[in-house]
Formats: structure tokens, sequence, C-alpha cells
């Protein structure tokens, strides 16, 4: 399993932490960046998004304000297609999508990274794309330089040109760690210069030096000078906001000395969670942004090694983290702030009228643990863009997951337990319809103690193997609908199963059932196969459970 974000950030050194709240809290901004003119753009803006006086537009003038996450595909690509879809079902305008040029991980080809633009397009989200192989420059020996990223992308020149309303290139990820970050300017320069040779028009983004973190300021000091080698003045610096920003002054202080000084700035990845560094305030950093119009793009959708900062558990839209619901439903949230691009008729629209009312909600195929809701269809005037089914429990209500079609199953649910939904529809524009009726569907009663799973390997090779897994119900009750759930310990990774569906995050695994093997009778059992790839070891899972219930083993 690829390590998509570790949960652990490098650590400064302690005397330059100490430092650190005067570093950014003390400077002049007129000291830092002597009066120039403002960041603007004189060659790209009639061709899409670029910098005017400080700010992000489309190329119309709008402002464009990024609302969004950031989504693995390099190391899951079959995810992102639906991924993709699912982000924008819950709000967002923009996506910053992980590719690789080759130097560590295998690179994205033209024809994936022109498949990725298309989805990102189809569903109506900016693309900010990112090579991650920079990661760490000068820290990390297996990191790439940003001189190779800019190769990457005059490579990829043929898919990029005409995307410049569509697209946004992120140099390089992190490109220098915490050794000598002073470093990062002139890579950083001859990389924005190389691409503009090229012909290369887009906004381009660039991340700072520190893993992204700039706790030693070199990119907030050199921020002028960078700027100022790009000829077209489209240029976009990007801050990642992690347990270095663990205060409301660190924060307002580096955000409010680039708004200060009319340059160009997003939060290009920030996360909530609590490290052993400390625990970032993310709640200043999303009300920050909004008060100063500036983007974000939270750390990540799903996949993460340690999934504490995963949006999303297993890819599950349905199944938020409490991070995810912080991010996209929370106060200065995406739900909330997010405007559509202009190019795809959002932001600017003058639409405000909402969609026609959905149809009250039937439930079909229950389990102990899901069930699959439809309704008759919304209309509105200019096109139903989605639709938000909520919980509804004492007058309130909560969204439990998204659809861009009328019909959506919900998983994650508590066996033998009442839920009463109801849904809303909403276009592109943001207006939201009046709620359904609603729909109260109890679910079904879940497996006993008395399960049993069998788990023998059928065949093994170099890397791989082929396994099966005897799932007993010795209860006195049928099993309808179940979730089988387990961990491996050595980075056994499925990538074919008959008789279930996988769902895999790191070495945990969960298994919902294939139609035919839904029910498991009393006394009875149901078989599920798979080819799994292995390294030099493949030990057998120890423990598992079936709808939450631990089962015994055999």
């Amino acid at each position: 399993m690829r390590t998509t974000r570790s949960t652990t950030r490098k650590r400064p050194p302690a005397r330059l932490l100490t430092a650190l709240a005067s570093l950014l809290g003390l400077v002049l901004v007129g000291a830092l960046f002597p009066s120039v003119a403002h960041a603007q753009s004189p060659r790209a803006s009639a061709t899409g998004l670029h910098i005017n006086d400080g700010r992000l537009v489309e190329g119309d003038g709008s402002d464009f304000v990024m609302r969004g996450v950031n989504a693995a595909h390099t190391w899951y690509p079959g995810r992102t297609r639906q991924s993709l879809a699912d982000i924008k079902a819950l709000g967002a305008n923009t996506v910053r999508v992980v590719l690789a040029d080759g130097h560590r991980w295998a690179a994205n080809s033209a024809a994936d990274v022109a498949d990725v633009i298309a989805q990102c397009k189809a569903d109506r989200l900016i693309c900010v794309l990112e090579v991650h192989d920079t990661t760490g420059y000068g820290e990390d020996s297996a990191a790439g330089t940003l001189d190779e990223a800019a190769d990457y992308w005059i490579g990829l020149k043929d898919v990029l040109a005409g995307q410049e309303r569509y697209v946004v290139i992120n140099l390089g990820n992190e490109p220098w760690g915490n050794t000598n970050p002073a470093g990062w300017t002139d890579p950083t320069i001859a990389a924005v210069r190389k691409l503009r040779a090229a012909g290369l028009d887009h906004t381009l983004m660039v991340d700072a030096p520190n893993w992204g973190q700039d706790w030693q300021g070199v990119m907030r000091d050199n921020a002028r000078s960078v700027y100022a080698a790009d000829p077209t003045g489209n240029l976009l610096f990007s801050i990642h906001m992690y347990s270095v920003f663990n205060t409301a002054q660190k924060v307002t202080d580096y955000l409010h000395t680039f708004v200060d000084a009319k340059l160009p700035l997003v939060i290009g990845e920030f996360g909530g969670p609590a490290d052993q560094y400390g625990d970032p305030d993310e709640d200043t950093m999303m009300a920050s942004a909004d008060q100063l119009g500036l983007g974000y793009l939270a750390w990540s959708w799903s996949g993460n090694t340690d999934p504490v900062l995963d949006l999303a558990s297993d890819f599950d839209p349905t199944r938020l983290s409490s991070w995810g619901q912080r991010v996209f439903d929370g106060a200065d949230g995406i739900a909330r702030t997010a405007k559509e691009a202009t190019v795809y008729g959002g932001a600017g629209s003058t639409d405000s009228q909402a969609p026609s009312t959905p149809g009250t909600p039937s439930a079909t195929s229950v389990t102990a643990s899901s069930a699959t809701l439809t309704w008759t269809a919304a209309t509105d005037d200019v096109g139903v863009a989605g639709y938000d089914l909520v919980r509804v429990d004492q007058g309130s209500e909560s969204r439990v997951a998204t659809s861009t079609t009328n019909s959506v199953t919900v998983t994650g649910l508590t066996a033998d337990t009442a839920y009463t939904f109801a849904v809303h529809a909403r276009d592109a524009a943001g207006n939201r319809s009046s709620r359904s009726a609603t729909v109260t569907v109890t679910t079904a009663k879940g497996a006993t103690a008395t399960c049993s799973v069998g788990y023998r390997v059928v065949g093994e090779w170099p890397g791989g193997f082929q396994g099966e897994l005897t799932i007993g119900n010795g209860g006195t009750t049928a099993v309808n609908g179940w979730t089988l759930a387990f961990a491996f310990a050595d980075g056994q990774t499925v990538t074919n199963m008959w008789g279930g569906t996988p769902q895999q995050n790191g070495g945990s695994v969960s298994v919902t059932p294939a139609s035919y093997t839904t029910g498991i009778p009393a006394g009875g059992s149901v078989t599920v196969g798979f080819i799994a790839n292995r390294g030099s070891t493949n030990t057998a899972p120890t423990a598992f459970t079936l709808n939450g219930a631990n089962c015994a083993t055999g």
C-alpha cells in the first residue's frame, strides 16, 4: 500500500519553533514586499484562470475561490471517477489531484491525465493537478526535483493546451523539506520560467518549503521575487497548514501577510486532527479563508495510510469521518461557502429559482446495515445538479448521503434500528428545494456472536495468492445482509473478489455480499473467494467481525 500522506509532520528544530510566532507575527509587510505593481496577469487573462490584483479570477473576471479537497489519484486510479462525482455532490468546486512524474511512483500517462481532466470537467470541478514525487526534496532522499517535475508538465503540453479555464498546474507537492529550505527559491523560479518558455500559460501553483508549511518563512520572504520571475504574472502561492499552525495568531498572521501585499495565496492542504506535534487550528483556517476570500483544499478524500485524515471512510460519501463532516458541513465549510466556477455556469449565474420538491423516498434492499432509497425526481428551470438525503431526528436533520440521481444506498447503519429519511434537490447555482415527505426504515436484525469465519489460502505464487473466506451462521435465524471486517498484517491488497465486494483502507478490509450471498441461513454458510497481492510474508488475519459482532475462527 502506498503512503499517500503520513499524518506525522516533519518536526522543526525546537529553537526555531520557539521563534515561529515572532517570525510570523512581527513581519513588516512593507519590508518584505517593496512597493511594486500588484499581482496581475498581462498575458494569460484572456485564456482562462489568471491572477488580477492579487486575486485568482476566471476568464470573465469573476473571482474564483477554491473550495475543495485533495484526491489521491496516482495510488487509487480506480477510485477517481466515483470520488470526483462524490466530492462534487458534497458541494466542492475544486479538486486537487495527486499525480506522479515517474521519479518515485509510476508516471501518470498523458492519456490518464487527459481522462482526469475530462472527469473534472464532467463533474464541473476546477482541476488542480500536482506532482507528488517532489515531496520533501533535500531531506527525503527518495524525492524528485522541481526541474524533473517541470519536464513532466512540458511533456503533457498537448494534453494541457486549451484547458486554461479548467486546470491549475501545481508545480510540485511540498518540494523542499526542512534541510536548507532557502534552497527552495532558485529551483522554483527556474521551474516557473521553464514552463513559461515552453508556452504553458496556465495558472501555476507554487508550494512552500518546510514540507509545505513554510515555518521558516522562506516562501513568505521571497514571494515577491518569485512572483516577479513569472513573465505572465499568473502565479498562485500555496501554503499547507498542519500542526505548525496551531494557534489563531499564526494562521491569521501568515494569511494576512500575503493578502496585505496583494500576492495571491491559497491553502493548498490543511488538516484538523491533532498529531504528535500539535493540534492544527482548522476553525481559524476556514473562518479566515472565508473572511479573506482565500481558497482552501482539505487533505484528503480517502486512502491515507493512517485514516485519521480521511474525509470519507473507505471512499464512501455516506460515511464521512468527523473530519469530513467538519470540512463539508461545518461552519465556513464547503457546503456553505463554495460557489461553482462561472465557466460551468455557476457563481455569477442569475439563477435564483430552487428545484421542485422531490417525491417521498421509498426503501428497498433493506439489510442489517444498509438500505436503498429511491424517490421521484425533482425538476428545475435550469437543471437539477444533485440530491441530499438527510436523516430527520426530533425535528433536526443531518445529511447522510448525496447523489446525482434519484436513488442512493445508505451504508453503515445499525441493525434493528429505525431511521427516518427525507431528501432535498439542489441546482448548480446552489439553490435547494424544500424537504420531501419522510419515510421511516427499520434495518434487519444483525448477526449474533455465533458467527464463524474460516480463512484459507488456496494457492500462492510470487507476489500474489488466492484466498477463501467461509462465513458461517451458528444462530437460529437467518442473517439477511452483512458486512465482514478483518485486517491484513503484511500489506496484502485484495485485487479481485467473487461472492462479495471488498473495500480496503491500509490493512483494514470490509466485505459486503454479492446478490447471491446476501442471506446466510441459520446453521448455514456462504463462501467468498479473492485474489490478492502479497509481499515476502503472508500472515493470515486473526480476527473477524460480522455486522460488528466478533466471530469464531476456524
